[in-house]
């Protein structure tokens, strides 16, 4: 019994050193990580973890739910979209043809209206507001420096850095993007309560705006230039600039880093469905127009869905482009293969949410997946 009693007293006073060592060294940002993702069975950030952070809410407005189409769910999944479905954990599946559900799909208890991390999709509506606050005014252009916004990158390398070079990943800041590294600045970014500071202490090491670098960094400070230069919080300006004008059928949630600075994950972390998130494919795919209505300047439009560099061809401003089977996509993604997938010539939308991408084998810049579910879904369209 002593030997427990003292082998209790050594635990405790190991962990409470181990906790003051984490302060000093500022990396207590490991604790939220543990007690949010690590004790939860999980190595990674996954689809439900908005429920463990704070989140802002963001309301719809006058639903307007995606038309059926005449053939709605007509045909079924192939073999190999089973067989893919089941193995990375699918939970959404969804074709719409000529703007209407064709095939839509849910798997693993998830439902039309459940909600589920977004993930890198979200760079991709942070990349649209900064398109809308130009098209308002409050940004120049493109070319105007991020130090108009933030001062701190106001000299050297950093004063060159553009808000377009923030939109197309071309920052040169020394961003890590490492995912399961405890110690990255992408673990850090995710569970620190103070988002600014981390970005603060960014340095720019190459010239900006000479080439694709993807970092998620690059996003979350574009949403804080987009915050200075507008006055409005992100997601106050995604509610009324999208969510509500796009006739989204449900509220949705935006992670923030903390409830006292209250400044959200740009560059991922949007809890929305599939039928909601189909909704900026479809904006991007008619040209910023919605209803008729010109709600994205269409300039901007075309320009975000061409590549920046002849360099790197897969990447435009905010959105990831791909040439597969003679057909030309773009595309949101995210962590563990969540998917807006755009055919224009086609007026297709493919959109896959799910727990995992699989054995992550890689093609260039893209995990073979999402060859999968595009080729399968074209299988399906053409039974």
């Amino acid at each position: 019994m002593k030997f427990l009693k003292k082998l209790l007293k050594w635990i405790v006073i190991l962990f409470g050193l181990l906790i003051i060592v984490l302060y000093v060294t500022d990396t207590d940002y490991l604790i939220k990580a543990v007690r949010t993702i690590y004790l939860t069975g999980h190595s990674t950030a996954y689809l439900e973890d908005y429920k463990k952070f704070d989140n802002q809410a963001i309301e719809n407005g006058t639903p307007h739910p995606w038309p059926n189409h005449k053939d709605y769910n007509t045909a079924k999944e192939t073999e190999g979209l089973n067989k893919i479905n089941k193995s990375n954990g699918t939970i959404a599946y969804l074709i719409i043809k000529n703007d209407s559900i064709w095939f839509e799909n849910y798997y693993g208890g998830f439902n039309e209206n459940s909600q589920s991390n977004s993930f890198s999709m979200a760079k991709s509506y942070v990349s649209g507001l900064m398109g809308k606050a130009i098209e308002d005014g409050y940004i120049k252009s493109l070319d105007q420096p991020v130090s108009d916004f933030i001062p701190e990158f106001g000299e050297g390398l950093a004063a060159k850095m553009t808000v377009g070079d923030l939109s197309s990943m071309a920052s040169g800041t020394n961003w890590d993007e490492a995912y399961y590294s405890p110690l990255s600045i992408t673990t850090r970014a995710y569970f620190d309560d103070d988002l600014e500071k981390v970005m603060l202490g960014l340095k720019v090491v190459d010239e900006p705006g000479k080439a694709f670098k993807y970092s998620s960094g690059d996003t979350q400070m574009l949403a804080m230039v987009i915050e200075k230069a507008t006055g409005k919080k992100m997601y106050d300006y995604l509610t009324e600039s999208f969510w509500k004008p796009l006739g989204c059928e449900n509220p949705t949630l935006w992670q923030v880093d903390s409830e006292g600075h209250d400044l959200v994950k740009a560059y991922c972390c949007i809890a929305s469905n599939a039928k909601d998130f189909a909704r900026f494919g479809k904006l991007y795919k008619d040209h910023g127009k919605w209803n008729g209505k010109q709600v994205l300047d269409s300039a901007f439009v075309a320009k975000s869905i061409t590549p920046r560099f002849q360099e790197s061809p897969v990447y435009g401003y905010g959105w990831w482009l791909k040439n597969i089977d003679d057909k030309n996509f773009f595309m949101m993604r995210g962590h563990l293969g969540q998917y807006v997938i755009v055919e224009p010539t086609d007026n297709i939308i493919i959109v896959r949410l799910g727990h995992s991408k699989g054995k992550n084998n890689i093609d260039g810049d893209y995990t073979t997946d999402i060859y999968t579910y595009i080729r399968e879904a074209y299988k399906m369209l053409n039974q």
